[in-house]
């Protein structure tokens, strides 16, 4: 059965490369929303997290399951009617396509900076398994949003609150009265 997401809490995927800040975003979003907030990488098997410790990038095999976790996560928020959001890279069309089968309301709202940003911002990073030599892969798996997508891009430039408040505005015409 599918639910209309018009005048109901948004489903969002903060969406981009490692480094853009999508934890720090889609907290904030999160909160300001008052939406369920999930980190993608809690859903992670430890295979995958040891898999990139050690530099090694995931393949899609890989991905499948923790995708779909992902998926379930967001489609149990929109079936209760809470909302939610989440992170998850979803570089691919086809990781984005998952997610969606499970949640085909959901909003993918891609933060995007340019390399040189990005990698400085990993390179001062502390305590997160994902190493800075993984970036060039991401960057080169990255398919942007297409036009039949739901969602949108922002770049990284503005502070993370500033993002939010974009968000909730690209969010007031596909959902309704947000807080």
């Amino acid at each position: 059965m599918a639910l209309s997401v018009e005048n109901q809490p948004p489903t969002i995927v903060v969406m981009g490369v490692s480094g853009v800040g999508k934890t720090t975003v889609a907290r904030l979003l999160a909160e300001r929303l008052a939406l369920p907030y999930a980190e993608a990488d809690d859903f992670h098997p430890p295979a995958n997290i040891a898999k990139m410790s050690a530099g090694t990038p995931l393949d899609d095999q890989d991905r499948a399951p923790w995708l779909r976790a992902l998926g379930g996560w967001l489609g149990e928020r929109a079936e209760a009617g809470t909302g939610g959001v989440v992170t998850c890279s979803a570089l691919k069309r086809h990781y984005r396509d998952i997610l969606r089968a499970s949640c085909p309301g959901a909003f993918f709202l891609h933060l995007s900076g340019g390399h040189e940003l990005v990698e400085d911002r990993l390179a001062h990073r502390t305590g997160h398994f994902m190493p800075a030599s993984l970036l060039g892969s991401q960057y080169a798996a990255l398919e942007p949003l297409q036009g039949d997508e739901r969602g949108a891009v922002l770049d990284v430039g503005p502070a993370p609150e500033q993002l939010v408040e974009m968000a909730v505005e690209l969010l007031r015409p596909v959902n309704g009265d947000l807080a």
